[in-house]
């Protein structure tokens, strides 16, 4: 399912160091704890909500994790073997109602948990880090992200690590500061492709004794179960019913450098080219375009996203790219402006800038034509999850929470809109819609199955 030059999660966090329905009217129950030489600890009482390698791998296992949560067993097991005092449960409410001194949680299950559970801690008052993808739906992002504003006292963050790297916060610096004058495109890419879209498999495999395969569907439709479901998110991720393919996945990364950077705002339109007919599965490869208006002194931009091997840059951008690093990238984001280029890895890190008079590029922290352009964005000396961390103890508010990541979560949730719906969009924000379209309401707001939430 994927190509071997991709750049896995575990190597880049090596490499970059570091309720239902109702919960939206409930904004904050709970008192904010107290940290620093008042309290009688220093740690930050942890819980993992979904202990599978994810989860495994971002907690913050150095502060006091208090409780894990899962529906398999066998993945409760290993992470006890982390935390071996920490109290195990299968039902992620009855942990948030019987562990009252928790602080926090860390929320790693697959992709259509990541907001009711988030909504959920929300509403019992723990600060929330949840992995990316960070919404289902375009209504569920919205929904998070409105949650998020009414619990100002709440810290929130989402796993794009790569925004809280020094390279990725410089060159957000570097293109607001103008040096590449007025950007109109930008390109996202990523390498991963699928087997072509396909049918789910009606003959179910034996249900795993350890495994609450009801519970593991949980918001979305219980499905026949098969093995290959199970696992990292390029196993459950491709499935449309529990997860939206690279998109979602990747886009989280490689949409959130452009957003921000270039203060984009809600897509206006969308149009999405695929290779085969769209079945129950994410497809072996995707051209999307959506459109952005103007935004103060900044003119409209067109951004693109490609998958499955593909990337989509125009012939005259990559002889300028190739001139610093060979091979072409396999995966990247890449800003086209008057004056230059800058271009990245798919995550915002290590990005190189190249102006149009010179032969080759070089990194942001040291190009020439950017040594002027002031620091104006905090940086995370701790990083991703130790920025996180910080915040909860009384620190600086953390730079990736739901506010924002909300908003780059439903660009990828149209774009997801929009290949389902199968044709080009228009979207209307403001009433959290496709324009003209009342049909596509349903893949706008998905159903929720509220059995287990």
């Amino acid at each position: 399912m994927q190509h071997h030059s991709q750049t896995t999660r575990r190597s880049f966090l090596k490499k970059a160091g570091a309720a239902g329905a109702g919960a939206l009217a409930v904004p904050y129950l709970a008192t904010v704890p107290i940290f620093g030489k008042d309290a009688p600890s220093n740690k930050l009482n942890v819980a993992l909500l979904g202990c599978g390698g994810e989860g495994r791998g971002v907690t913050p296992w150095g502060e006091n994790v208090l409780a894990l949560c899962d529906v398999d067993a066998r993945c409760l097991a290993e992470a006890k073997k982390r935390a071996p005092k920490a109290k195990g449960y299968e039902d992620y409410r009855k942990l948030l109602d019987e562990e009252k001194a928790l602080d926090a949680v860390v929320i790693a299950p697959g992709q259509r948990w990541h907001v009711p559970m988030s909504r959920r801690a929300m509403a019992a008052g723990k600060h929330v880090f949840c992995e990316k993808p960070l919404a289902h739906s375009a209504a569920q992002a919205r929904q998070i992200r409105e949650l998020a504003k009414q619990s100002p006292k709440l810290v929130t963050q989402v796993g794009s690590q790569g925004g809280s790297t020094d390279t990725f916060r410089r060159s957000m610096e570097i293109i607001q500061a103008g040096v590449l004058g007025q950007i109109r495109e930008a390109y996202t890419w990523m390498d991963r492709g699928c087997p072509p879209s396909r049918n789910f498999d009606t003959k179910a495999d034996p249900i795993p004794k350890e495994l609450n395969w009801d519970f593991w569907c949980g918001p979305s439709k219980v499905l026949p179960f098969k093995n290959h479901y199970l696992g990292f998110c390029l196993n459950w991720g491709p499935w449309l019913e529990f997860g939206d393919g690279h998109l979602a996945d990747m886009g989280a990364h490689a949409i959130n450098l452009p957003w921000r950077a270039l203060k984009l705002g809600p897509p206006l339109s969308c149009s999405v080219e695929i290779p085969e007919p769209l079945k129950d599965s994410y497809p072996s490869a995707t051209r999307i375009h959506w459109e952005f208006a103007a935004r103060e002194n900044l003119p409209p931009v067109k951004l693109w996203w490609h998958d499955g091997g593909k990337t989509g840059v125009p012939a005259e951008l990559v002889k300028e790219v190739l001139t610093t690093h060979r091979p072409f990238p396999g995966n990247g984001v890449l800003f086209a402006g008057e004056k230059g280029i800058l271009w990245s890895d798919a995550w915002g890190t290590g990005g190189i800038v190249k102006m149009k008079d010179e032969a080759k590029g070089r990194g942001v922290l040291d190009h020439p034509a950017c040594k002027s352009v002031p620091v104006t964005l905090p940086r995370a000396g701790g990083g991703h999850m130790g920025e996180f961390v910080a915040a909860c103890k009384g620190g600086p508010k953390t730079f990736q929470g739901f506010e924002t990541a909300a908003d780059i979560a439903q660009i990828a949730m149209v774009g997801i809109v929009t290949m389902r719906f199968g044709k080009p969009i228009e979207w209307d924000d403001a009433a959290l819609a496709v324009k003209g379209a009342p049909e596509a309401d349903p893949l706008v707001h998905r159903p929720e199955r509220p059995k287990w939430l």
